[in-house]
């Protein structure tokens, strides 16, 4: 099976004070690069970052990565029009599932990655990480549902609705991460 993972950080990061796929830590690491690496390294054949605010200046931060790019034209609806932009280029391609993540979750480690793909994938999986009970981030998706999760979704709700209705396997991964966006810089540590 073929997985492939969707990266999202289209958005303008009001909160933050710029685009999130533009923040660096404190140590001068791209948040952007940092999370393509999490992905491929947690196992996935291949990233496809979203992007919308900035996305010309994002574009530059993406080469050397071997990430490819997806812009979300109508980005500024919420997560739901970046999540639909990547599932839309997903289903051109060759993937059977796909890892969807955000760029602003600092601590999730490529061991999250692993641990919730570390039960396989197919087109038929629907899999997300929780933390300490709580959902979130990565979630897996396969390809069986993208065409409902890409009419369900809206606003800055993203797949929610449908993961709500469609029971997904849960995966805890509170020993290994916190899973909480952030909205401010403050240092990583990647140990």
């Amino acid at each position: 099976m073929t997985v492939h993972a969707l990266l999202l950080a289209a958005g303008a990061g009001r909160r933050m004070g710029q685009p999130k796929a533009l923040v660096h830590d404190d140590a001068g690491r791209s948040w952007l690069v940092r999370a393509i690496d999490v992905l491929r390294d947690g196992g996935c054949d291949r990233v496809e970052v979203v992007l919308g605010a900035a996305a010309e200046q994002a574009l530059e931060l993406l080469v050397g990565t071997g990430a490819a790019a997806v812009v979300a034209a109508d980005w500024d609806a919420g997560m739901s029009a970046s999540l639909r932009a990547g599932l839309r280029a997903a289903a051109a391609g060759d993937a059977d599932a796909v890892v969807v993540t955000l760029v602003d979750l600092p601590d999730v480690t490529a061991e999250v990655v692993r641990r919730v793909l570390s039960d396989g994938a197919d087109e038929r999986t629907l899999r997300r990480a929780t933390y300490d009970g709580r959902p979130g981030h990565p979630v897996l998706l396969g390809r069986a549902h993208w065409a409902g999760i890409v009419a369900e979704a809206s606003g800055d709700e993203g797949a929610r609705a449908y993961l709500e209705t469609h029971d997904p396997e849960l995966v805890e991964c509170g020993d290994l991460a916190t899973g909480l966006d952030q909205d401010t810089v403050s240092p990583v540590n990647d140990a």
